[in-house]
């Protein structure tokens, strides 16, 4: 192979490592990992393990199962019809079928027209602000998380339609990026969420009371992302839409009241005890589907094969991180490692404020190298059980893990909104890193509310008698 067909996949303006100083990594990287198993015990042994590959490119779901099943062949004497066993077992949880369903409403929503409704009516409510349109793709990502539950679907779904017409209309293309790929992120923290889904059957916690939990903390996180937007605008005086009159207004809402009776159907469902939230996210598809084609008639009957096929897809990938997932937090728990872990945070007396800073930061870290799933199944387990001992709610700690994610979902390497975005914008991974910066330094803002601040999530799931 010649020298040009090697290096042809380096990102340019990287320069590959000389073998000296890739073997001298290798050996500082190997050193720290030996360190870590002989002087850290079991715990030491399995992060390492995990860490190792990892490092190799392998997967994190992957990498996950490998660990597992090396630590357990070769260090423990369970059986492997145990591990067979837990890869069944694992995934047999009720509310686990929630994911597949709020993934098929995610997609009907984002083909039926729903998100082009919301759109409009978010233009015809402030769209003759300073930066009115990009006001109102926030705004409107706020409308889709609401029923959405996906932030890769919230950022497909009203990126697709509001960049394309920011460019149009004269904003940077820069802009409009930052304000799409942060706005989207919403998806995960309102009111459906596959990631609280996924901390719920980590460590048994409401799953009603964290998808109310999140309404707050979302609508805060979107008045201060439309300040930041409007003050960026108005300061580079961006373009502003004609003033929407009130029978416009009334006309754009009673076209998207379809889709916003979606948030009817869940909170009212959840709350009155008629239906668990995993069959809320049933209905929520069925409901999804109904608009769609028979209301909106914006999605065919004839294209729902595929967008059954696509849910299908991202279903079984997301489950095969699940289940690899729940197969490490079994050995865990085999290992006894979360309640090490807890016995070690506590006898460092960081107490709440420390503990709440520590965990940031280790997710932050997190983020950088795990998409949410695997962050919220290897970590919630190991976290869960200090913050209960330190009197922190399992209701707050979600939607502070919540909030983590979304930073992570908006900034490389593994950021999949940033991706999402490159796809529509075109725009390299490096471009949509610097776009993203005002936007980002308001999230740690945010962030830093959401850790100190429990009521913020906690008030809505007590008031509603929830918790």
């Amino acid at each position: 192979m010649s020298t040009a067909s090697s290096t042809a996949s380096i990102p340019l303006g990287v320069q590959p490592f000389s073998k000296k100083k890739a073997a001298t990594w290798l050996l500082i990287i190997g050193g720290v990992l030996l360190a870590a198993c002989l002087g850290g015990g079991n715990v030491g042994i399995v992060f390492a393990l995990l860490i190792a590959l990892m490092l190799t490119g392998i997967p994190v779901s992957i990498a996950l199962g490998l660990t597992v099943l090396m630590f357990m062949f070769l260090l423990t004497n369970v059986p492997v019809e145990a591990v067979a066993l837990k890869l069944f077992t694992g995934i047999e949880k009720f509310e686990i079928m929630s994911i597949p369903f709020f993934i098929l409403a995610g997609n009907f929503l984002t083909h039926g027209g729903v998100a082009k409704r919301m759109i409009n009516f978010a233009t015809s409510l402030v769209g003759h602000w300073h930066g009115g349109l990009a006001l109102a793709g926030i705004i409107a990502c706020a409308m889709f998380a609401l029923v959405c539950g996906s932030s890769v679907a919230t950022v497909v779904a009203i990126g697709s339609i509001v960049l394309p017409a920011m460019v149009k209309q004269g904003y940077p293309k820069r802009f409009g990026a930052g304000v799409i790929i942060t706005a989207g992120s919403l998806g995960i923290l309102m009111l459906p969420s596959i990631p609280k889904v996924i901390y719920a059957i980590s460590t048994n916690t409401s799953i009603g009371a964290l998808f109310v939990a999140g309404v707050m903390p979302g609508m805060l996180l979107t008045v201060m992302l439309c300040g930041t937007t409007w003050y960026i605008a108005r300061k580079n005086n961006y373009p502003r839409l004609p003033k929407a009159t009130w029978k416009q207004r009334w006309q754009a809402f009673r076209e998207s009241v379809w889709g916003l009776m979606l948030v009817v159907i869940i909170i009212g469902g959840i709350y009155s005890g008629i239906f668990t939230a995993t069959e809320a996210a049933a209905m929520s598809a069925v409901y999804a589907f109904f608009i769609s084609t028979f209301v909106y008639k914006d999605m065919s009957v004839k294209n729902t094969p595929k967008v059954l096929m696509t849910s299908a897809a991202m279903s079984a990938m997301l489950l095969y991180i699940v289940t690899n997932a729940v197969l490490f937090s079994f050995l865990m728990t085999h290992e006894d490692i979360p309640q090490l872990m807890a016995d070690w945070i506590l006898h460092k007396d960081l107490g709440q404020v420390g503990f709440l800073f520590f965990t940031n930061i280790l997710l932050l870290l997190a983020g950088n190298v795990m998409e949410p799933s695997s962050i919220i199944l290897v970590m919630a387990p190991i976290l869960h059980p200090a913050a209960i001992r330190l009197g922190i709610d399992s209701v707050h700690l979600g939607i502070l893990i919540d909030a983590n994610m979304e930073v992570g979902l908006c900034h490389p390497p593994v950021g999949l909104n940033l991706y999402v975005a490159s796809g529509i914008t075109k725009m390299s991974i490096t471009e949509l890193a610097v776009a993203v910066m005002p936007w980002l330094i308001t999230m740690i803002v945010f962030l830093i509310i959401v850790t100190y601040w429990p009521w913020l999530s906690l008030y809505l799931p007590k008031a509603l008698g929830m918790m």
